[in-house]
Formats: structure tokens, sequence, C-alpha cells
């Protein structure tokens, strides 16, 4: 694989019934002397309501790539931080290591690049006293695992998105127009 610069994924990955847990993560991939990493470097320091931090599988176990992680959402809540930097942190740095492990990201290149991972986490997990923290990870893990896949396959292509575009449509759109 030749050098990546700039590649993007995302991916939705539905909660189990009941749960708040769905997963969007969103990915931006690059060279650590790139544009992407030019952006990793400015996330140093935190912004309020919307903390930066490395993903780590445990402690003293920062991933490789190096990944910073941050939310698309605003943090209101400890517990909201607790769920962030401990289940779903969990779940994206193993994603992260088994995307390496599985030849997803090039082996040879993780100490030349970065990520950024943009999550989505509901507002409701944090105080949903029947919070599945299993489902909660399994969302985020594969979610993670599949947006850094599509940001390296670069898909969707352009040819499927205009093959589809008049079949799929945005879900916000349901009943906004007539098919």
């Amino acid at each position: 694989m030749s050098e990546i610069w700039l590649a993007t994924g995302e991916a939705t990955v539905l909660a189990a019934d009941g749960q708040y847990t769905d997963a969007m993560p969103e990915v931006l991939i690059g060279h650590v002397k790139g544009p992407v990493g030019q952006a990793f470097a400015s996330m140093a320091g935190q912004v309020a309501g919307h903390p930066r931090m490395f993903v780590i599988r445990d402690l003293n176990q920062q991933v490789r790539p190096a990944t910073m992680m941050t939310t698309k959402m605003t943090v209101r809540s400890n517990d909201f931080v607790e769920l962030l930097g401990g289940v779903v942190q969990a779940a994206t740095g193993d994603a992260i290591v088994d995307a390496v492990a599985e030849g997803i990201i090039p082996k040879d290149q993780v100490n030349e690049l970065v990520m950024i991972i943009m999550i989505w986490l509901d507002p409701r997990c944090a105080t949903d006293p029947n919070l599945d923290k299993r489902d909660l990870y399994r969302t985020n893990y594969e979610a993670t695992k599949l947006a850094i896949s599509r940001a390296l396959k670069g898909e969707p292509s352009i040819d499927e998105l205009i093959a589809n575009r008049k079949t799929v449509t945005h879900y916000a759109l349901e009943g906004v127009f007539d098919a």
C-alpha cells in the first residue's frame, strides 16, 4: 500500500433493542507529516465540553497508529466522561489493534500514521440505569473497525454512491419527500 495522506471513513452500528448505544464514529487517517498529522498535533489540549484523549487499550497501552479521539457532542457530566474514557475508549482501542492485526491498517506504517476519531455517544447513556455496557462496547468496536476499513478502501466508491442515489435515502428524510 502506498503512503496514506488523508483518508476518511464512517460507519454506523445500531444498538440492541432498548439501548442508546448506537455507534457512529468518523475517522481521519493520514501520514504524520500530512494534513491529518497537523490536525492531530493541533488537538493537544482540551476544549470545554469536547474532551480529547489518546486512545489507549488500558493503562500504559497506547494504540498504534497513535489515535486521538474526541466527541461529536458536548459532554456535560462526569458519568458521560467515564463511559467515554472507559468502555468506548477500550472498544475503540481494541478495534484499532485488531485492524492492524488483520491487515486493514498496514502494520509497517503504524508509526507513520495518525488517526483522529470523532465519537458519537448518546447523552442518554450516562443516565440510563439499564445501560448494557457490553452492547456499548460491541457497537463502538464494530463501527470503529468498519469505519477504518472503509477509509482505507475508499468506500463507498463514487460509482456506488451514484448507482444508489435514487434508491437510498437519508433516514431523516422519511416522509419529507415522496419516493
